[in-house]
């Protein structure tokens, strides 16, 4: 499974990227906007961080106006990955974009229905959210299941990545689910490399040692 990191910001990106596990990340307005700083430059950085896709979000609602976006988004890096919301003019420019070979992202899926007619349309990745389902008491994890199943079955390529990523049982189980990609916020991730027994048993190692080096 790929690691994608959803966040913007520069500092966390380079501290997770340094220990090889980020593969690409994922943006939106909300956490652009965070960093209170101009989207094109952030984006930028960020392409030139990472090796792998960096998904930037258009802003357009309308099918023409998100075409003009993403052509202008793929100049900015090689590596950028136009995000979509999944609506029929999403689905319409996902279709268009797929033709002129720009990678897209259909972000804002809650439904298997949703993810293959964004897998037929040519999208090529596919963002589930999980924890937006869980907080009106739906089965998330149902969801990646039955889209892995279902995206298997007819042999689209589209990736699944598990978004909305809120908690350690989340990552393992979108794991266990078969998920391409988990997309995890920059807070997270030191929660995915900790547990109180490895602190535990470092602290023991240490006092050991220590009285070994003064017999």
């Amino acid at each position: 499974m790929k690691f994608f990191l959803d966040t913007a910001n520069l500092a966390e990106i380079k501290r997770i990227n340094e220990l090889g596990l980020v593969d690409g990340v994922t943006t939106n307005p909300t956490i652009i906007a965070q960093e209170n700083r101009d989207f094109e430059t952030v984006i930028k950085e960020i392409c030139a961080l990472v090796d792998g896709p960096v998904s930037a979000e258009v802003v357009s609602l309308e099918t023409e106006g998100m075409v003009k976006e993403a052509q202008e988004l793929v100049r900015w890096a090689t590596n950028v990955v136009v995000k979509i919301p999944m609506t029929e003019a999403g689905l319409k420019a996902v279709h268009q974009l797929s033709k002129l070979g720009i990678k897209t992202n259909v972000t804002l899926i809650f439904t298997v229905a949703q993810g293959l007619m964004a897998a037929k349309a040519g999208a090529t990745y596919i963002s589930p959210f999980l924890g937006r389902l869980d907080d009106i008491g739906m089965e998330s994890l149902l969801l990646i299941q039955s889209l892995r199943q279902v995206l298997d079955n007819y042999g689209y390529q589209t990736e699944i990545i598990a978004a909305s990523i809120r908690n350690l049982t989340h990552v393992e189980k979108v794991a266990e689910a078969g998920t391409d990609i988990a997309t995890i916020p920059g807070t997270l991730f030191p929660k995915l490399w900790s547990h109180p027994l490895t602190d535990l048993g470092i602290t023991r190692f240490m006092k050991d040692w220590e009285a070994f080096q003064n017999n």
